[in-house]
């Protein structure tokens, strides 16, 4: 597995045991997370602490388990594939998601998150 697959799926493992200060460690001081849909998680997200933050409360409010289907790797990009299952306050959402990192001198720089139901997830996030 690409050197660039392995760190990005240490984090996807660290988010699943709730380690969120492996997850940390694995931003770069000014990474960006671009989390897409037009919900309350949407929006930008700079510096490790905040990018971890979100991660935190969104895995506070939903049980969430990510399926990931395939990682393509190259020296400056990660694209994983993957499904997504929620569920909170009864209700549940599955779709899959797009996730695009760029990562640089060993650490993650950017992420972009694409929903490919953005609609549903909005709706799943909506109070």
């Amino acid at each position: 597995m690409h050197q660039n697959a392995q760190i990005v799926m240490r984090g996807f493992q660290a988010f699943a045991e709730g380690d969120m200060a492996t997850m940390k460690g694995l931003f770069a001081e000014d990474a960006t997370w671009h989390s897409g849909g037009n919900n309350r998680w949407s929006g930008d997200y700079t510096g490790p602490d905040r990018i971890v933050e979100m991660m935190g409360n969104i895995s506070s409010e939903a049980q969430i388990e990510n399926e990931l289907h395939a990682t393509l790797a190259d020296d400056e990009h990660v694209v994983v594939l993957g499904k997504g299952q929620l569920s909170r306050d009864g209700k549940s959402f599955s779709g899959n998601t797009v996730f695009i990192f760029h990562v640089e001198d060993d650490r993650v720089q950017e992420v972009w998150t694409i929903p490919a139901d953005p609609y549903g997830l909005d709706a799943f996030w909506a109070d």
